[in-house]
């Protein structure tokens, strides 16, 4: 880990270390931010002492990190757009990642103070989405061109669809709990339960299941939440020290050989679909000599890079055998052939069958670009799970008490919960980033509305505005900040 510092400027070495300990503490922050969500049911619920909750939901969440894979993680830095991620330097990454974590920890640490279940997840990607359309102005770009939208498309709607179907599915399946145990005390609320029954803790039943949804949330609150702290950890370290991190230096020859395959066999893919694929690719031009060092991402010129990643791998055993420089344009010409890929699988003219075929060339190619060094998962599941041990009061009482008018009952506490860790983690199956926040404050106002508790409309207020500021307000933050960087020569 530490020699990763060897050979740098002591300005530069001190910024990384700024960069990443901001990284940390935006996970720190996102830990005791987002905990409430995670145990708020079951310590309200009365079914754990608040105590070994929130020890125990920091284990799961230092687990969830620790084995949730890097899909996620990948999905948040690919916002960014290509021709972006390929010309990173140590200074304008350090701009970018600074703009970015300082604006989602002021807005994290606001809402918080004020007790607002808002999403760390919306304002992550609001500071980046700020931050790439404040460099496309900077650099006299399009809007379009500064932020890979169709990218942002893809999570904007995984953010909109997964608090919908939270409350919805939520309300179904207590709505399915009430039609089935109709006089169980699951319908309880804790203060109903301690006045009729002389009774402080929920059925055996109930506390078992409100326990371990509790727990599972928090698992798959790390698995999804946490990846995004190894995202921006990965930019942090490609941009600033390129020649360690631009490919997996740790690779096996097995890995390195499909990574050589797949650009083969990718070539063999697009001549095999030449007639719907030939303009697009312009497949019928013979391929250039070679590439530029540094060069525009072009569908035209896919065949030359094919060629160029097929000759510089030839015989490569380990990618510490290419000189530093050649990792760098290695890493150019995967990412611009796994770009180029998405782009014909949005197309709409492959089959289901070719398109399947496609997605798992695109992981072959992939292996070496996305992935993060062993140490990195620790230090952001450290950071998470230490995290999750404070600060989590403040929440608790917004969602167990103040989003309906009465208070929750086992049975919502459940409903909430289960929804939860199916939604996000049909989410991580997919890698796209989620809200916990969100899809667990929508599943308990869900359950509130099929109890017939009513809402509590200033609260329910309150949090739709957070909701809707939060993208804004961190788009125009980290937005303001980068400029601000980049004008003092940053």
């Amino acid at each position: 880990m530490f020699d990763l510092f060897s050979g740098l400027p002591l300005s530069v070495g001190l910024g990384l270390v700024l960069a990443l300990a901001l990284v940390l503490a935006f996970e720190f922050i996102n830990g005791f931010h987002d905990t409430a969500n995670a145990v708020a049911t079951v310590i309200y619920t009365k079914a754990m002492p608040p105590h070994l909750a929130v020890f125990f939901s920091g284990i799961c969440n230092f687990l969830g990190v620790l084995l949730g894979g890097v899909g996620v993680a990948y999905a948040i830095v690919h916002l960014l757009p290509i021709d972006l991620l390929l010309d990173l330097d140590s200074g304008r990454s350090l701009a970018m990642v600074f703009s970015m974590l300082v604006a989602a920890i002021v807005w994290n640490l606001g809402t918080w103070y004020f007790g607002i279940p808002a999403s760390s997840s919306h304002t992550l990607i609001g500071a980046i989405l700020g931050v790439g359309v404040a460099n496309a102005l900077l650099t006299d770009l399009s809007i379009s061109a500064g932020v890979n939208w169709s990218k942002a498309i893809e999570i904007g709607l995984s953010l909109i669809i997964s608090p919908l179907a939270g409350f919805l599915i939520a309300a179904l399946l207590l709505l399915g709990l009430k039609k089935l145990f109709l006089n169980s005390k699951m319908h309880k609320t804790p203060e109903e339960r301690r006045a009729i029954d002389n009774k402080k803790h929920p059925p055996f039943w109930n506390r078992l299941v409100l326990v371990l949804s509790a727990m599972s949330v928090s698992f798959v609150h790390g698995s999804n939440d946490g990846q995004k702290g190894i995202g921006l950890i990965m930019l942090v370290l490609i941009g600033i020290v390129p020649g360690k991190f631009v490919l997996d230096s740790s690779s096996t020859p097995y890995q390195v050989q499909r990574t050589y395959d797949a650009a083969a066999h990718l070539g063999d893919f697009y001549q095999r679909n030449a007639d719907t694929l030939g303009d697009f690719l312009a497949l019928k031009q013979p391929p250039l000599a070679d590439l530029p060092p540094k060069f525009h991402c072009d569908p035209k010129d896919t065949l030359t890079t094919i060629q160029a990643v097929r000759s510089k791998l030839e015989g490569v055993r380990t990618y510490n055998d290419l000189p530093p420089d050649m990792r760098g344009r290695m890493r150019r010409y995967l990412l611009c052939l796994d770009d180029t890929a998405r782009k014909v699988s949005n197309l709409g003219v492959l089959s289901l069958g070719e398109k399947a075929d496609l997605r798992r060339l695109r992981a072959d190619l992939t292996v070496t670009t996305e992935y993060a060094p062993l140490w990195v998962i620790i230090a952001v599941a450290m950071a998470l799970g230490i995290g999750t041990m404070v600060g989590w009061r403040r929440v608790v009482l917004t969602i167990g008490e103040k989003i309906g008018k009465r208070g929750m009952t086992y049975a919502q506490g459940m409903a909430a919960q289960i929804t939860a860790v199916a939604a996000i983690g049909v989410a991580n199956v997919f890698s796209l980033p989620v809200s916990t926040t969100q899809v667990l404050s929508s599943g308990v106002a869900g359950t509130m509305v099929a109890n017939r508790s009513g809402l509590h409309n200033g609260t329910v207020r309150t949090i739709l505005l957070a909701w809707l500021l939060t993208f804004p307000a961190s788009m125009l933050l980290s937005a303001g900040l980068f400029s601000l960087a980049v004008m003092l020569g940053v």
